[in-house]
């Protein structure tokens, strides 16, 4: 290995859950390698293939997508997409001659990694779950290295290979030093009022948004503004909706937050999903939040990952077809209430672990170094 030149080679995408983790990772081995030779491995079409390169960084695109569990026509292109990315995986391997590589997570990762470990490249994949998705439960058996946010994954990985790192979330979240009068100029906010952020993960949450959608009127009524993400798909009736009824001082739509750090900051409390990296961001900042778990999610993994907070009187949680009707009352009487909101926040804090991005980088050094 060239000692302050290595080559890297990263695969993550799909969603933000994906990106932002490797971003992340990427961010601090340029760090502590600034000549470091850094490369991304996204499937083609798929939000990776425009959000890496805004982080500055170069990514190649494989032909590649999902298996659709139940019976669909999509389907069919699958075995060709599949043998279609192994090969281009290999070209880029072999092209590009990375010393380690790293996954975690998305379409992409796994012919990534799976040819990256064949041609004997050291190789770690990144678990943020508590219960992992196949491709990870897959790659485990050849990976060096299994990285995991929650204790107790033995039953699911190797032990051998298991090192418990949390949850990397971005540098410009993790080091935020942004005022709230800051953030709130940024998004020309009220500088008194409560702030309510909702956050469906980077493609934006229907349930989420229908929820907001139903009760925004009495939102604003409490004296709240919204900041609200919406996700692409979401955004035209919910301006629609903001705009009908003259709301638009008190609700803030947005398709998409590039700066998290920003609106994390103008926030007073958060209604999200309950992905690894929401989980991770909102504990590393003590932000009050209510979780309306994605319920399709793989073995309800997202309830599980929530439950940890709220058991630990650090989080509250709804059922998204509760949502509509419960969120109201959930935000009146904790979110507004400054001696329960400042409980959820005394008991967030013993959460916060060390730094995971630190901890995963760690493990990348000591396979570069074999």
């Amino acid at each position: 290995m060239n000692k302050t030149k290595p080559k890297i080679l990263l695969s993550g995408g799909g969603t933000g859950g994906h990106i932002f983790p490797a971003v992340a990772i990427a961010d601090a081995l340029k760090h502590k390698y600034p000549d470091a030779e850094i490369l991304f491995v996204g499937a083609k079409g798929r939000m990776e293939m425009e959000r890496v390169p805004q982080a500055g960084y170069n990514i190649k695109g494989l032909w590649i997508s999902g298996f659709q569990r139940k019976l669909d026509k999509r389907n069919l292109a699958f075995p060709f997409k599949l043998i279609s990315s192994l090969l281009g995986a290999r070209k880029i391997i072999k092209c590009f001659k990375p010393e380690v590589a790293i996954g975690t997570g998305g379409y992409a990762s796994g012919p990534t990694l799976y040819m990256a470990s064949r041609k004997g490249v050291p190789t770690l994949i990144l678990e943020q779950n508590s219960y992992p998705g196949i491709t990870n439960r897959l790659l485990s058996k050849t990976v060096d290295t299994v990285c995991v946010a929650y204790p107790g994954m033995e039953k699911y990985f190797d032990k051998n290979k298991l090192v418990v790192t949390g949850s990397p979330i971005r540098v410009q979240i993790s080091r935020s030093n942004i005022t709230k009068k800051e953030a709130r100029d940024f998004f020309h906010l009220d500088h008194k009022k409560p702030t309510m952020l909702v956050i469906g993960g980077s493609q934006g949450a229907l349930g989420i948004n229908r929820a907001v959608s139903a009760i925004i009127k009495q939102l604003c009524e409490l004296g709240l503004q919204i900041l609200w993400q919406t996700g692409i798909d979401s955004f035209g009736e919910s301006e629609k909706l903001v705009n009908d009824n003259k709301l638009s001082d008190c609700v803030f739509v947005h398709k998409f937050i590039m700066r998290m750090e920003m609106a994390y900051a103008a926030g007073d409390f958060v209604v999200s999903r309950a992905g690894a990296i929401a989980l991770a961001e909102i504990v590393q900042l003590e932000k009050p939040a209510i979780f309306i778990p994605l319920p399709t999610a793989a073995e309800d993994h997202q309830t599980k990952n929530a439950m940890s907070l709220v058991d630990g009187g650090a989080a509250l949680i709804l059922n998204e077809k509760e949502a509509p009707n419960k969120l109201l009352p959930l935000v009146n009487h904790f979110m507004l209430d400054e001696d329960k909101k400042s409980e959820l926040i005394r008991n967030i804090r013993d959460f916060k672990t060390p730094d995971a991005t630190k901890a995963i980088v760690d493990q990348v050094v000591k396979l570069l170094k074999r």
